[in-house]
């Protein structure tokens, strides 16, 4: 029982230190984009974090319950791994590109393979387990939106 539990715990742990090191790094070139033209629909700055904190714990919450149910699938488990450690590299890197480089562009082109590569994973993990496909629509939406912002930034301020 610990174990299942244990790897839920580690997900939900590693995947928050993942997206607190990636907000870190770039929290102070936040007010470029704070004083930057928005697209309609931005919401305020609060919103971000409280989102990122519950998408990140509902992806650790699914990729556990996809590692907990591919124990005796070595192949298949591995698999999981790896399309979750290929989310998080972009997941971590879309907000250096965006915030610390200024590269919109750039930062929209790195968010739409992130986008399929989400896509993917709940396609993978819905196989696995339905539940774990469905806890990551929420991501997916997110990110579609953080794309059109993406793109209205870089449009704005050419």
């Amino acid at each position: 029982m610990w174990n299942k539990v244990k790897n839920y715990v580690y997900s939900v742990l590693a995947t928050l230190a993942v997206g607190g090191l990636s907000a870190l790094l770039t929290a102070g070139n936040r007010e470029v984009y704070q004083n930057s033209a928005k697209p309609f629909l931005s919401p305020p700055a609060w919103v971000f974090p409280v989102v990122w904190t519950v998408l990140y714990v509902l992806m650790a919450v699914s990729f556990a319950i996809v590692f907990n149910k591919r124990k005796r699938e070595p192949m298949m488990r591995r698999n999981a791994v790896n399309i979750y450690a290929l989310n998080l590299f972009f997941n971590f890197f879309w907000s250096i590109i965006f915030f610390d480089f200024g590269a919109y562009l750039l930062a929209f082109i790195w968010l739409l393979i992130l986008w399929f590569v989400i896509f993917v994973m709940i396609i993978n993990y819905y196989r696995t387990a339905k539940a774990a496909g469905l806890l990551l629509v929420p991501y997916l939406v997110w990110v579609t939106f953080a794309g059109y912002l993406n793109f209205g930034v870089w449009s704005l301020n050419r």
